[in-house]
């Protein structure tokens, strides 16, 4: 069977087919919150382990083995493929990545080069590779990347940024200097996302974690035209999902940009996101991360709510608004995709 037909319940879902329960999987769900993965990270620093396939892959594997969620993501990060591009970049212990190599204007973006994902990021294929003869079939690997504006904002702000004044200030006072930016990050996305479907990706989510500090006409005007393009050029290989936070007033033009599934945060109701974007497309969320610290009986609660506005419809998939946080008990992600499961029995 292909990647592409739903041979899986979460692949059915993307495609919006009936399935016995509601997939679930969640964004960062290897990661801090885990004992294995800190006392990996005690031993060996981020990008090690991102650029190590046999670390990378254990890591990918944990939630599949202990938390029985219906779809593995690949253990690797949105920044990984600036590197090919020239930056440096480094993940210290606190306070995010940072861009050691600050672009500034047209001379910077000039020498910005496309990567080539087999030299550039062979470690990250090789880890598709193996997770898919790891996990033999159990679950669907999805892959993954940054879209072009949450790339261009982590370049030109040098990391996360509140306000986002370089990124904003060079997209409407220097367009022609932003367009060849996006130009170039938007090939570098269909390279390195390509080249993961083909290394054995079965399903692909687009980051597009910083567009929702954009006023609905900037984004149509400056970023829509290169995240279509994202996913008109990745076609239907694989189902693609579209995911932005604190971008609710954006849904209608991220629906429009493309993807199968679109991804949304707490701060709407799942039922209001999924009338506003359509049902011809499915959605995924979205569940508040911080729910997971409370007690095993509001988590069931808060997964009932969102399972009932999603009203028994074939096409939800469950997940959090955003990352898994750290010091997340695990034993109440347990209690959140044991309840999906069992409380959206069709």
């Amino acid at each position: 069977m292909s990647a592409k037909e739903p041979d899986h319940h979460f692949l059915a879902a993307c495609h919006r087919r009936p399935t016995p329960f509601t997939p679930v999987w969640l964004m960062r769900q290897a990661g801090r919150y885990m004992k294995e993965y800190r006392a990996l990270r005690e031993r060996f620093s981020f990008l090690e382990l991102c650029k190590t396939p046999d670390l990378a892959t254990q890591i990918t594997l944990m939630p599949v083995d202990q938390l029985a969620v219906d779809a593995a993501i690949v253990f690797a990060d949105i920044l990984l493929p600036l590197e090919g591009m020239g930056i440096d970049l480094g993940f210290p212990e606190t306070g995010g990545p940072a861009i050691h190599t600050r672009i500034r204007g047209e001379g910077d973006i000039r020498t910005l080069r496309i990567i080539d994902p087999e030299a550039d990021v062979p470690f990250v294929l090789q880890t598709i590779r193996q997770v898919r003869g790891e996990l033999k079939g159990r679950v669907p690997l999805i892959g993954f990347s940054g879209a072009p504006f949450t790339l261009a904002s982590y370049l030109l702000e040098g990391g996360h940024s509140k306000n986002f004044v370089r990124t904003k200030t060079l997209m409407i006072q220097n367009p022609d200097a932003w367009r060849d930016l996006l130009e170039k990050l938007t090939s570098v996305v269909v390279r390195y996302l390509r080249a993961q479907i083909e290394a054995g990706a079965q399903a692909i989510q687009i980051f597009d974690t910083w567009a929702g500090c954009l006023a609905p006409a900037d984004y149509e005007a400056f970023i829509f035209p290169y995240s279509r393009r994202v996913f008109e050029e990745l076609g239907d290989q694989v189902p693609l999902i579209h995911f932005a936070t604190n971008a609710t007033a954006l849904l209608p033009l991220i629906k429009r940009a493309g993807g199968d599934v679109i991804g949304v945060d707490w701060r709407i109701a799942l039922g209001e996101a999924w009338k506003m974007v359509g049902y011809d497309v499915g959605i995924q969320g979205n569940l508040d991360p911080v729910m997971l610290f409370t007690s095993p009986r509001r988590i069931r609660e808060t997964v009932g709510t969102i399972l009932a506005a999603a009203g028994n419809r074939p096409g939800h998939i469950f997940n959090l608004g955003h990352g898994v946080l750290p010091g997340t008990p695990v034993d109440h992600v347990r209690v959140m995709v044991d309840a999906v499961h069992e409380m959206s029995q069709r």
